[in-house]
């Protein structure tokens, strides 16, 4: 993989500390926040600082090993019962992205055994999950880039590249394979409205890695598939139910219900730790609703008429009778289903 096309970094602990990226200033302002307290990771969490269900995940655990020094500073005795206010709080931060459960109970495995202070286990363990993350999210991009028989055209619905991962990204990661082998001609990648994570931030991200992209406004899509411009729709997800169902930004559906009437494959790439088996299908998944504000205004200025309400779910979900491949890293489903998720869990 030519490196040039992976130059973007959200997440760093350095000097003892966490950064993230905030993402809320892309494109026009980078800039790294740092956190010391597991409930400031929370609330850059809820508030959009870090967004991205891979990135969640690893988020999370750092703040877990931010929970665990505070609560052995404060209680060496009883650290475990200290933090778990704050295990709470980072895993209440988003509801659907099912990887902040899975990061949490996986440090809450390794507290499990630990004698003694425990910030520099827990912090090896928030730094293999990460780096699991970034291979893992390369290990899929050959997966998927596979999939495509190029040159051709892509379509992508929000930001599913090293902003919302731990690096390298997931649908975006399988855009950066394909396009750095020649499998990928050029790349169309939905505004996402409300928060626009298509045009502030995977096209933001893109430039960075020298790939063009062109924009268009979400409901274009099906017009563009019209127009014969892309063979293939790559996403991420959220959430993947025990059947195949996926969730994923709000638009995503529709973008799927689209792909499948005009003959375009329709690929969603998560690593495993996405797939949710204790959720049988996707009606049981929890849609988070966020604030009405995110869609009545843009930049802190009303937009829509005075007076009027607004509904944003964060999130839909996409049946998996549209979906024409999964792909984690543990390898690829094609036209999923319950057997074929059952078999890739169990592989």
């Amino acid at each position: 993989m030519n490196h040039r096309h992976d130059t973007v970094r959200a997440i760093e602990w350095r000097d003892d500390k966490l950064y993230l990226l905030d993402q809320r200033l892309l494109p026009h302002r980078q800039h790294y926040c740092s956190f010391e307290t597991a409930p400031a990771v929370a609330d850059a969490i809820r508030g959009m600082v870090v967004r991205g269900a891979p990135a969640i995940g690893v988020t999370a655990a750092y703040g877990a090993v931010l929970a665990a020094r505070a609560a052995f500073a404060a209680d060496p005795a009883a650290w475990r019962q200290s933090m778990e206010s704050d295990l709470q709080r980072l895993e209440a931060a988003r509801p659907t992205a099912v990887n902040l459960h899975w990061a949490l109970q996986r440090m809450r495995r390794v507290m499990e055994h630990l004698e003694g202070g425990p910030e520099s286990r827990l912090l090896r363990e928030a730094i293999h999950i990460h780096e699991e993350d970034i291979a893992a999210n390369r290990r899929m991009g050959e997966f998927g880039a596979a999939l495509i028989e190029g040159p051709c055209g892509v379509l992508t619905h929000c930001n599913t590249g090293s902003l919302a991962t731990g690096g390298f990204g997931t649908a975006l990661g399988v855009i950066r394979t394909a396009y750095a082998t020649g499998r990928v001609r050029e790349v169309y990648a939905d505004e996402t409205r409300p928060w626009l994570q298509g045009a502030r931030l995977t096209a933001w991200e893109l430039i960075q890695d020298g790939i063009p992209v062109t924009l268009l406004v979400d409901g274009a899509a099906a017009w563009l598939m019209v127009q014969r411009k892309i063979d293939w729709v790559i996403v991420g997800a959220d959430r993947i139910a025990a059947n195949g169902d996926t969730a994923n930004k709000i638009g995503t559906y529709s973008t799927a219900v689209a792909a499948r009437r005009h003959g375009v494959k329709f690929m969603v790439v998560a690593p495993i730790s996405t797939i949710d088996p204790e959720t049988l299908e996707g009606g049981a998944i929890p849609i988070e609703q966020r604030p009405q504000q995110e869609v009545l205004e843009l930049g802190g200025e009303l937009v829509a008429a005075a007076g009027s309400e607004a509904w944003n779910p964060s999130f839909d979900v996409t049946p998996a009778e549209l979906i024409d491949a999964i792909v984690t890293e543990k390898g690829v489903v094609l036209r999923p289903d319950r057997k074929k998720i059952a078999a890739l869990l169990n592989s």
